[in-house]
């Protein structure tokens, strides 16, 4: 069938997509590469062939080559690495759905675009059958550890602050209670995961509980190893507290497709609470007790 020649507006939005097809093929190739799953590599490597078949018949009809975006590419390569290849796939896939507008949008003009459309609509249910990567089946676990070292030792560190009014008692104590506090919850976790009997295994699922507990904990305490003055520390933990939570809650946004503002707002909201309250009942014992002076 002879290519229709699109007008210049339509050929702009061609070539974008034509774009967009290149930065996709290149992604998933490199992916592939990343991934140790053979079958998922495989089926990536599939995608990123029919990506360059589309990039091949959408050049065909705005008659020009480009470039795929490099620093896109590097990018989600880079964050494959960091939080793992399903956090990326569901980027990927809202990509993929942002492409199936657009080529809805342009197929009325280029009836060309239909086949491409379909092919992506198949990607995208392609790339939700590969997701089953163990971090996500343990991030339960990991949202367990996060939450509950943020609102125990957030709250904690308030009340500590002052209490003592020393950043290095304050660091001290706060690790001691932190990691005291984590080896406690990766136990706690292993006796409900071996109690329910499901497919998780207690020992990772103990394993990625205490890792999440302990990082978080180690960021927390951190402001109070490299800063002097202890409402200095506070309020640069408070701030550390809420990245946490901001960048956890979009990582789970991504990968479970939950509402991010809401869950970002209420898990905010508790952990300074409990702050403000903790940071309350250190100025009482303060006052009765004379602790730290």
């Amino acid at each position: 069938m002879t290519a229709t020649r699109p007008d210049t507006q339509v050929r702009a939005a061609l070539l974008a997509m034509q774009r967009d097809e290149a930065t996709s093929q290149q992604t998933y190739l490199r992916l592939a590469n990343v991934i140790r799953d053979a079958h998922n590599a495989a089926v990536l490597r599939e995608i990123a062939a029919e990506e360059e078949r589309h990039y091949a018949e959408l050049k065909a009809l705005t008659g020009r080559e480009v470039a795929p975006r490099r620093a896109k590419i590097a990018l989600f390569t880079f964050l494959a690495r960091l939080f793992g290849l399903t956090f990326v796939l569901k980027l990927m896939e809202r990509g993929e759905e942002g492409a199936q507008v657009a080529y809805a949008t342009q197929s009325s003009r280029v009836p060309q675009l239909e086949a491409i459309m379909a092919d992506e609509h198949d990607h995208e249910e392609e790339l939700l059958n590969m997701l089953d990567e163990e971090a996500l089946r343990y991030a339960g676990s990991v949202v367990l550890g996060l939450n509950d070292a943020l609102v125990e030792l957030t709250g904690a560190l308030a009340g500590y602050s002052l209490a003592f009014q020393n950043t290095h008692t304050i660091a001290l104590t706060g690790l001691i209670t932190g990691i005291s506090a984590s080896l406690s919850m990766s136990a706690s976790e292993f006796l409900s995961v071996r109690a329910e009997g499901g497919e998780r295994s207690p020992g990772r699922s103990a394993l990625y509980t205490g890792i999440a507990y302990v990082i978080t904990v180690a960021l927390l305490v951190l402001p109070y190893l490299v800063l002097s003055h202890y409402l200095v520390c506070l309020g640069m933990t408070l701030l550390v507290a809420v990245g946490i939570i901001a960048l956890f809650n979009y990582y789970l946004s991504v990968v479970q497709g939950f509402a991010y503002r809401r869950r970002f707002a209420e898990m905010a909201v508790i952990s300074l609470g409990v702050a403000a309250l903790s940071f309350g009942i250190g100025y009482v014992v303060r006052m009765v007790f004379g602790v730290g002076e």
